[in-house]
């Protein structure tokens, strides 16, 4: 997907996500290998809700290519878990 279209795909009907999608979006997208590309990609199918709670960790995605993705998102945007 080219980057412009990533953009628009990232933006949310939440503002929260947002915040969340866009930044790793400019900051992060371009530097991961291609396969790690494509599960963000996968990722921003999923519902909005479901994926404002896997970024809180108030639940995990069944799927353990969309768990890698959303932990590479949470490790990239200030939403790690506290030690």
């Amino acid at each position: 997907m080219d980057l412009n279209r990533l953009r628009w795909a990232a933006r949310r009907g939440m503002l929260e996500l947002d915040l969340i999608l866009a930044p790793f979006v400019e900051n992060v997208y371009s530097t991961l290998p291609t396969e790690e590309q494509a599960l963000f990609e996968k990722l921003l199918e999923c519902e909005d809700q479901d994926m404002f709670n896997w970024f809180l960790q108030k639940g995990e995605p069944d799927e353990a290519d969309i768990r890698q993705i959303v932990k590479i998102v949470r490790n990239n945007t200030g939403l790690q878990p506290e030690a």
